[in-house]
């Protein structure tokens, strides 16, 4: 019998921890989320990319995976997980990393917001 393996999950103040660790962060959501506030860091991939993108993913370390609320970073989770990479979902997406007062920025680097 074959098991799939559960999806770990973080908070933002725990993804923010990984991150500044070194943990690769990846905002799975389109081009104008992205381009009005991500955090500092992060990669983009967008969902809808990822299968052509993931030469661009590590396998041999965890990343944690965001979206605007946590939804199609739960279903990108789901897919690298049964790749065989460590991805790690973060609970509440961008909405909650906002909410916890941690930064974001857009595509100029300077102040940007949640869409």
């Amino acid at each position: 019998m074959l098991f799939k393996k559960s999806a770990k999950v973080v908070d933002p103040l725990e993804a923010k921890e990984l991150v500044d660790q070194g943990t690769m962060m990846i905002d799975v959501r389109e081009l104008s989320e992205w381009n009005n506030g991500h955090a500092p860091g992060a990669v983009h991939l967008p969902m809808s990319l990822i299968q052509e993108h993931l030469h661009k993913v590590p396998r041999d370390a965890d990343v944690v995976v965001c979206c605007r609320s946590g939804s199609r970073s739960s279903a990108v989770v789901s897919f690298l997980l049964n790749n065989g990479y460590n991805a790690i979902n973060m609970k509440g997406g961008m909405a909650a990393w906002h909410s916890h007062g941690l930064p974001v920025v857009n595509s100029n680097g300077v102040r940007g917001h949640i869409i």
